[in-house]
């Protein structure tokens, strides 16, 4: 039986407490302050369509790792290629130039110019990331064949699949929705690019729903999400966050996305735990409503 069918439904009454627990959480997030240790920040110096597309996307990508040294790998990179990305991205040459000798985890310079040099190709040919990421997804119409086939354009025009078969870091940085993985850092991106302006999220794109976005389950989320029923799935896959997100989709169906901000940086505040945990769990906004606490 899989494991979606094994999950113990929530109750009313509970769905109802888990959601005032959210609301609460969502509502004390200190944004401003948690700016500073996310990877959005460094992307939020850009300004305009073109610019966030391609900061995004180098920002989510590279979001992998320790929270403070992403970040200053991210600022590193944009330090490098400098305020106006698509007019330094035309010329190509420079851009390896430029990433020469930049490392991050598995990742070199030679993968993130890779990376950005597909993604302005496909931007320049399409008039937009976005515009390539809708018409996949009206072939498909639905998001996961629709982003494997956003990436597969991406991949494609930049040489990362040239490049794969040499490098580890070429075959991470923008990884395949057709695959198990949960794909965290590229829903990271949508939920950046899809959901309005709010001082996180960009709201660069207008014609993708926030009803459609699956929500980035990252490891804090994900034992957030054990702890308080919304999945018993012993790894993360794409599977994992679908169920997360069925169970989030149930407080918000337009934006099941909305709690994620607050809920991630919760979970890196209070370093959740998989068991009844006094010191580590005190303060936790879920605490009311986690399996190790509540009867």
């Amino acid at each position: 039986m899989p494991a979606s069918a094994r999950r113990r439904r929530l109750s009313p009454e509970r769905e109802q407490a888990i959601f005032r627990a959210l609301e609460r959480v969502d509502r004390e997030c200190d944004r401003t302050a948690r700016l500073g240790a996310d990877p959005i920040g460094p992307v939020r110096r850009y300004a305009g369509a073109a610019n966030l597309e391609i900061a995004g996307l180098i920002g989510a990508c590279l979001a992998f790792g320790n929270a403070k040294a992403l970040r200053a790998k991210v600022c590193d990179v944009f330090d490098r290629l400098g305020p106006d990305l698509p007019a330094v991205l035309d010329d190509e040459l420079d851009v390896f130039a430029r990433l020469s000798g930049f490392k991050h985890r598995v990742y070199l310079g030679e993968d993130v110019a890779r990376l950005a040099i597909g993604a302005r190709r496909v931007q320049r040919s399409y008039g937009s990331l976005e515009r390539c990421f809708v018409a996949a997804f009206e072939r498909h119409g639905a998001l996961r064949p629709a982003l494997a086939e956003w990436v597969r354009a991406i991949r494609s025009a930049g040489g990362l699949d040239a490049a794969s078969g040499r490098r580890r870091g070429a075959q991470h940085i923008l990884p395949d929705p057709e695959k198990t993985s949960g794909c965290k850092r590229l829903l990271l991106y949508l939920r950046w690019m899809v959901r309005k302006d709010d001082g996180v999220d960009l709201g660069v794109w207008k014609k993708v729903p926030t009803s459609l976005l699956l929500v980035p389950v990252d490891t804090h989320l994900y034992k957030l999400s054990k702890n308080l029923g919304f999945t018993d799935r012993a790894t993360l896959t794409w599977e994992t966050t679908e169920e997360v997100t069925r169970a989030l989709r149930k407080f918000d169906a337009n934006d099941p996305v909305r709690f994620d901000f607050s809920l991630c940086h919760l979970g890196m505040l209070q370093r959740c735990p998989s068991k009844r945990d006094a010191v580590r769990c005190e303060g936790c906004g879920i605490q009311s409503v986690c399996r190790h606490w509540s009867r």
